[in-house]
This record gives structure tokens, sequence and C-alpha cells, in this order.
């Protein structure tokens, strides 16, 4: 039988005071090395996860079983709550997604985020009614199978080439709390104005993706304007792969070995990732 305590945990750390970080480990060594540094809640990553698969992120070319075992890989690591990355819950209609909440909660995952964006580059976001009926679907299936886990409502207006994009997750978040999201997130969302608009504008958590923009806010900063929650999706990934590329054009031009400089301290990483 699943252990479904770790969703009650994760939906109190949403209503303690102040702001938590939630960073997205790629596999289980990963994973581990973030509780050994003290992070009370990990998430998957659909574009880490697509990257360690040789796939692109963003077209659904990961599948619901694929991406689900993924994030329960993660959630076995540790017993810190799990939120999955799930996409657009890997189906257009309502349906589709509930049975992805479903199965999110049979795999014993804290929480997941489901989004609006269609992976049509012609049409890339959802109706904003649909989008609405989806994350209602979503939280009829939760209701019934786990009240406490976490529903991320997200809205991918910044990512879209969206004309009008503040307006446009404003109206739809909005919505999409009102139909029963625990959470809202506007990915790509990095203004300071922005989201303090959307803070202001909806009665639930904000989740925020660190790192974004030119000049990314600190933590501090966006505890200040009320953010509940950073995720970092593929930040670390990123930096880790960054190491991983300056090491590989170093060889490739110059035949040195000059990146070990910087390099991790595999003593550490061993010892934090073999610590359950």
């Amino acid at each position: 039988m699943v252990d479904r305590s770790a969703a009650a945990r994760f939906r109190a750390l949403h209503e303690e005071p102040g702001l938590f970080v939630m960073p997205n480990p790629w596999d289980v060594g990963t994973a581990r090395v973030l509780v050994a540094a003290g992070f009370h809640a990990l998430a998957s990553a659909s574009a880490a996860l697509a990257t360690t698969l040789g796939r692109p992120d963003g077209a659904v070319a990961v599948d619901r079983d694929t991406a689900i075992a993924h994030a329960a890989m993660l959630a076995r690591a540790s017993d810190l709550p799990v939120n999955g990355d799930f996409e657009n819950g890997y189906g257009d209609l309502p349906e589709a997604v509930a049975e992805t909440i479903r199965a999110a909660i049979d795999a014993g995952l804290a929480g997941c985020s489901i989004e609006d964006m269609t992976g049509d580059p012609v049409r890339p976001l959802y109706d904003r009614s649909l989008a609405t009926e989806r994350i209602a679907a979503a939280v009829e299936t939760r209701d019934a199978l786990d009240p406490a886990f976490v529903l991320t409502a997200r809205c991918e207006a910044f990512l879209t080439d969206h004309p009008t994009p503040l307006d446009e997750c404003l109206a739809r978040l909005s919505a999409m709390a009102a139909a029963g999201a625990d959470v809202v997130y506007a990915c790509g969302m990095s203004r300071r104005d922005d989201i303090k608009a959307l803070v202001e504008a909806v009665p639930v958590p904000v989740n925020v993706l660190g790192g974004t923009g030119a000049a990314p806010l600190s933590l501090g900063e966006l505890e200040a304007l009320g953010v509940k929650r950073v995720s970092l999706g593929p930040r670390l990934m990123q930096a880790a792969m960054g190491g991983f590329l300056r090491a590989v054009d170093e060889l490739q031009a110059n035949g040195t070995f000059g990146f070990m400089a910087d390099a991790g301290d595999l003593r550490r990483l061993q010892r934090s990732s073999t610590t359950p």
C-alpha cells in the first residue's frame, strides 16, 4: 500500500510562513544530494527528464508512464515529498488529465503540475474554458482519491509569444484557482511587477521558476513579493551540464584539464548520493 503521508507534509509546507525552495533533481543520486543539503521537498522537471532521454522538451515527447515512473523513482530515493512535472497531463481532454492525477496518486507522489500548453505550435495554448475544465477534472479526481494531494495549475503564456502574457496568465490562473487548484504557476514570469500582480490576483500560493530573466530575482526578493514556492525546473541540470560542456570544450580545444579546478568533490557526492 502506498504511503500517502508525503502529500499531507507537502501541503503543510504551503501553509507555513515564508517561502520554500523545491529543487528539481534528475536521478536518485542528485535527489539524495538535495536531501542532504536540507531541502524539504523535491520535484521532477520535464526538461531535465527529456534531456537525459535524448528527447525534446515541450512536445510531450515523454509519455505519461515514463514521466510518472521517473517522479516515483525520485520519491523512493528519500522520504521527502515529490511533485511531478507532468506537462499538459498527457492528453487534451479533461479525462486524460484526470487519469494522470489518478496515476500520480497511485504512484505515491505528493502533488503535480498541469499546464495549458498544447504542444501544437499553431495553437500553443488550450482555449481558456478547456484549460479550466482540465483543472476542474484534476480537482475532482484529487478530491475523490486524496484531498491532500497538491495540484498546481500552470499557464504558459510567457513561453508562447502571447501578445499580452500577463493579462492572459492573470485571467487563466484566477479561473484555475477558482476551479480548485492549490497553487498557480506562470512559467517564464520574471518581472517584479508581474509577479506582484499575480500574487495579488489569486487567493492561493504562487510558484515561481527561480533563475528566470536577465537579472533573476533573489529568494529574498521573491519572498518579499509574497511568493510561496520557488522551483528550479532544469536550472540545476543546466548548471551541471554547463560544467560538462566547458570541460568538453577545453579538452577538444586545448587538451588540458583546467576544468578540474572547479570540479565537484567526489567524496561529498558519493557520501550524499548513496545515503537514502
